[in-house]
């Protein structure tokens, strides 16, 4: 019998690093359907042919697409996850060099922001599948989309025009705006002799002022009798969070009883300070008098932030830390694993970080995670690769608890859990490789013989952790235990940890065999549905036993049922007395869930209103291409942070999620707050999610300034405009607070935030731009940020032409563009010829 032999291809002598890649939108209609015709183009710069075979391209989308292109030129295909494949067909032909290929594909959705470009491209050579290489861009070119609802410099124009331009001298000097404020002539200086006389419980807070006023000042604070006096005052009978702060010409008193109440009358005081001492050190500093009695609306005032999808390093989360302080914001929720990693060391279970931290090219993810989110084939990008090590989370903790935060971990689980499930199969063949076969079973977080066929929202087919596994719950316990050890060394309060519990796709576990065993000891648990109750029945059990609460997505707190043979949720009885926590995030305009949250908080649950339509900071502001973020859910600019009515959100609901007017029928039969309900109503949470967020910068963008508006909405008293029934008067007062809101923040917190701590790289808003008479008329969204042009058709700098007047058209093109006190700059405004007033 004769041997064959398997003759593998050679690897091209091909330099990858000599290919460029562009992706483009071809027809955002096509075929008159709901779909994009997009191409990539392939250029090979190197001085040999680039082969018509041998080799794969893959890359991340978070959309789905046709297999194949209509030039026949290639196939796509779904990995797992958003990884795709492009594999070329006998179609496709040499590229010669100096020249390009084009491969058009079918993505069966529009494009509407470059949000939807395909992400991190890199290519495989079919002789060494198990290595990717980088080509030597990836450029995402420009388009001007025609869709409905788009947002043009015109239509920015009219929304920024009924902003009035208040005087800086006449705003409000403490955001979020204090329970009662009165502003007195006169101005307390500070310089570096001050008489600080503090409570001794409030050491830590003195400790904490100092070291802020040192560094307005430039120099050491020396403290002498005969200096102003700075008096940190204890009383009685204010909440834990309140306090009074009193300016006078002669001394500043800031009274509390708690260290958390005297910790926010600084921040009162540091708000007060005008943006302009920020810069650089001044000998002394003038603050307004003031006397301020404050306390919060809410107790929980939260953000959750995704590092999961995304990894973003200490420095930049103690950055949020530090200006969530700033704003009163006392609760970081720290979404710490996901699918696509696991971002905290856990000593005892090495793989969860030495497999889930990782990503890079993996078609099997044996030793790593495959690239996600553009991520790319190898380790060194920074937000595809990354860990807190033990010290750095302790290091968080600390932080934040001096700043009276808690870090509030989330361990997700049963779904979204593929990093901690690879990491456990890596730990299995660690240790069956060296016979312990008990050992290897001792972790393990999936049956495998399951035969269960499933694909969650976002595509994966393995990430939902198998829940009738003894060792599921031997995981969850050891996670716990070192989870709790790290916040007792931290010094740092542990009062619940956030389990998840959201999009668990339908037909996991119905094959596994654990299933099958664990309903022959438990009666009681007659389909899978009923395995979610066990689950997280048996996770409350664990966390009891250390007098931690469990906290979940909104999932957590309702139970599967049918209505008229349809699939329904109600309310699940099951944690009422436990005093769970929900975090809401469905309310999406017109998807049926609108009132849920309101569902929750009558049927008893503690509820963290976290609404998609108004607190999702990775939404994009507006439907625009060259905004980033996701709008699945809602379009979503600081006005939806700002207009939010926690206790009636339907109220000031007005286009769905697409950005078109809603019929407002879609309310009838939608349960509204009852008082009882309103109690259950624990705070407000924004929302981070980092699919789209791959950059500190690109964080700061996301999610300042609108976390100004998160903070006043949770922390200030109800507006008058909230409660008013008549139409035309609630708009009138809703417009005189957002005028000044946007003054507040275009005259003194943006001013300070591009220098405070080093400078935040926030969202400079697009100016508005219209033609009248032959002119370009320019506003923009936050009164006192400075606008320049330039009228030769290059970009705006930060040493072009300051727009003071209306801008004659008859010339080259003219843009505008608007720019921080730092010289930074947003995006730019094109003044199109036929761009007419009242557009």
């Amino acid at each position: 019998m004769l041997s064959q032999t398997v003759v593998v291809a050679a690897k091209p002598v091909f330099d990858a690093a000599k290919l460029s890649i562009t992706w483009e939108v071809v027809d955002n209609n096509y075929q008159n359907k709901q779909m994009a015709l997009t191409a990539i183009t392939i250029t090979n710069n190197n001085q040999s042919a680039f082969p018509a075979a041998g080799w794969k391209i893959y890359f991340n989308s978070s959309r789905n697409f046709l297999p194949n292109a209509p030039s026949g030129t290639a196939t796509i295909k779904p990995i797992n996850g958003d990884l795709y494949s492009i594999t070329p067909t006998n179609k496709f032909i040499t590229i010669k060099p100096g020249e390009s290929a084009r491969i058009e594909y079918v993505c069966e959705s529009p494009v509407v922001n470059f949000t939807d470009a395909i992400e991190g491209p890199y290519l495989v050579w079919d002789a060494e599948p198990t290595k990717g290489y980088l080509p030597a861009d990836f450029v995402v070119k420009p388009f001007s989309p025609k869709y409905d609802g788009l947002i043009t410099p015109a239509i920015l124009y009219n929304q920024n025009k009924t902003i009035l331009d208040i005087p800086a001298k006449q705003l409000q000097k403490i955001i979020p705006t204090p329970l009662n404020y009165t502003e007195n002539s006169g101005n307390f200086t500070i310089s570096n002799t001050l008489n600080i006389i503090s409570d001794p419980s409030f050491e830590k807070e003195k400790a904490y002022f100092i070291t802020g006023i040192e560094k307005l000042l430039g120099s050491k604070i020396t403290s002498t009798a005969s200096g102003k006096k700075i008096i940190f005052k204890k009383i009685g009978g204010l909440g834990p969070e309140a306090y009074r702060l009193f300016i006078t010409p002669e001394a500043m008193t800031i009274s509390a009883s708690t260290p958390a109440g005297l910790f926010y009358g600084i921040q009162s005081f540091k708000t007060a300070i005008s943006g302009d001492y920020w810069e650089k050190p001044q000998a002394s500093i003038a603050v307004p008098c003031l006397d301020v009695t404050d306390e919060p609306r809410f107790p929980y005032r939260a953000v959750m932030l995704d590092v999961a999808r995304n990894f973003q390093s200490k420095q930049q989360v103690l950055k949020l830390i530090n200006l969530m302080a700033v704003y009163k914001l006392n609760t970081l929720h720290l979404h710490l694993t996901d699918d696509e990693g696991w971002r905290l060391e856990i000593q005892s279970l090495p793989e969860l970080t030495a497999i889930g931290s990782k990503r890079a090219h993996t078609l099997d993810s044996k030793a790593f995670l495959p690239a996600s989110h553009g991520s790319g084939p190898e380790f060194s990008n920074a937000a595809g690769t990354g860990f807190y090590t033990k010290a750095d989370y302790i290091e968080i903790l600390k932080y934040a608890t001096e700043r009276h935060i808690t870090v509030l971990p989330e361990i997700e689980t049963p779904g979204h859990a593929r990093a901690s499930i690879k990491a456990m199969d890596a730990r299995y063949n660690r240790l069956l490789a060296v016979g312990d076969k008990i050992g290897a079973s001792r972790y393990l977080l999936r049956d495998l013989n399951d035969q269960s066929e499933y694909r969650s929202v976002q595509y994966w087919n393995d990430n939902v952790i198998d829940v009738s596994l003894p060792s599921t719950y031997t995981y969850v316990e050891t996670v716990v235990n070192e989870l709790a050890t790290m916040y007792k060394e931290a010094g740092a309060p542990l009062p619940a940890i956030h389990f998840g519990g959201d999009e668990v796709p339908a037909h996991v576990w119905e094959k596994s065999p654990a299933f099958a065993t664990l309903k022959l000891s438990h009666p009681e648990i007659k389909s899978t549905n009923d395995l979610w109750y066990y689950f997280y029945g048996r996770v409350n059990d664990i966390l009891k036993k250390r007098n931690i609460k469990l906290a979940g997505w909104e999932e957590m707190a309702l139970r599967k049922t049918t209505l008229d043979g349809h699939p329904a949720y109600v309310v699940n009885p099951q944690f009422l007395n436990d005093n769970l926590q929900v975090d809401v995030w469905n309310n999406v305009l017109g998807d049926g869930q609108e009132d849920l949250a309101y569902k929750l908080a009558n049927g008893g649950y503690k509820v963290v209103l976290t609404c998609v339509t108004n607190l999702y900071f990775d939404m994009a502001n507006y439907k625009s291409f060259d905004e980033p973020g996701y709008y699945w859910g809602a379009y979503l600019g600081i006005d939806k942070f700002f207009s939010f009515i926690p206790y009636d959100y339907f109220k000031n609901a007005d286009v769905d999620k697409n950005g078109r007017p809603i019929n407002r029928s879609l309310f009838i039969g939608k349960q509204r707050l009852t008082d009882y309900g309103k109690d259950n109503i624990v705070g407000l949470q924004g929302a981070l999610w980092g699919e789209t967020v791959k950059t500190p910068e690109r964080m700061d963008y996301m999610i300042f300034p609108k976390l100004i508006g998160l903070a006043e909405r949770a922390w200030a008293k109800d507006p008058s405009w909230t409660t008013e029934r008549d139409t035309a008067k609630a708009r009138q007062l809703y417009n005189q607070d957002w005028s000044k809101f946007l003054n507040i923040l275009g005259k003194r917190e943006l001013p300070r935030l591009a220098y405070y701590n080093g400078g935040y790289s926030f969202r400079i808003p697009k100016p508005g731009v219209i033609l009248q008479d032959g002119k370009y008329i320019s506003n923009i969204q936050f009164p006192g940020m400075i606008i320049r042009y330039t009228t030769d058709g290059t970009e705006p700098t930060a040493t072009s032409k300051i727009y003071k007047e209306p801008v004659s058209a008859n010339g080259g093109l003219v843009k505008f563009r608007a720019f921080d006190a730092q010289g930074r700059g947003g995006n730019t405004a094109d003044g199109e010829p036929n761009e007419k007033s009242g557009v």
